[in-house]
């Protein structure tokens, strides 16, 4: 699967929508590609006091439903830009497996870049 497909997997569930009153959902849409060749999505719940989440969590639970831990390549997007994953979920993906150091995360621009080298000096291996 190319990155450009990878995005279009995530924008397609990308979208905002009310979850009453002032808090909603799908703002950022997330699609996840496995080292099985499986495909999971995810989106973001913004909601009160920090307990919502981000869309990468979303994907990453629905790939954990599949027994899956291993990523391939990830993305997060809205529905006109990509976004990098915020520290919380690159800490996330390395937690999940640590292999995951070496999955391909689409950033802005569409350039894939590994997850060590958006979570450097790994607090595992000081």
């Amino acid at each position: 699967m190319k990155p450009k497909d990878l995005i279009a997997k995530a924008r397609e569930v990308a979208g905002m929508f009310s979850l009453g009153g002032e808090l909603s959902a799908g703002t950022v849409g997330c699609a996840l590609l496995t080292k099985a060749g499986n495909v999971y999505t995810g989106i973001c719940v913004d909601v009160y006091c920090g307990i919502g989440f981000c869309a990468e969590h979303s994907a990453i639970a629905e790939m954990l439903k599949g027994r899956e831990t291993e990523i391939e390549m990830i993305v997060a997007v809205t529905e006109d830009k990509i976004l990098p994953p915020c520290g919380r979920c690159r800490e996330f993906m390395y937690q999940v497996n640590p292999k995951n150091l070496r999955a391909k995360v689409i950033v802005p621009g569409g350039k894939a870049v590994t997850l060590d080298k958006l979570l450097p000096l790994n607090w595992q291996e000081a």
